[in-house]
């Protein structure tokens, strides 16, 4: 899946267009290195996710096309 679409799936970033933003800032890391939008993330996959001064950091746990909202906090692991 790519990474703009699991960031809009799993709920870690509202909307696509804003995902797809944040990538091509530079301010979304997959695996230490600075990720495209059109990125294929992987279950093990370290994303990291820069909001202002604010950092997150989350591991992929699995990667489904849609979810619901109150379950998309099973897609990853904070860490």
């Amino acid at each position: 899946m790519r990474l703009d679409k699991y960031l809009k799936v799993s709920r870690l970033i509202k909307r696509r267009p804003v995902a797809n933003e944040a990538c091509d800032a530079g301010r979304i890391k997959v695996n230490g290195k600075t990720a495209k939008a059109s990125l294929i993330v992987k279950i093990g996959d370290i994303i990291e996710i820069g909001f202002g001064d604010k950092q997150v950091k989350v591991e992929v746990l699995s990667i489904e096309e849609t979810y619901k909202k109150d379950e998309a906090k099973e897609l990853y692991k904070v860490l």
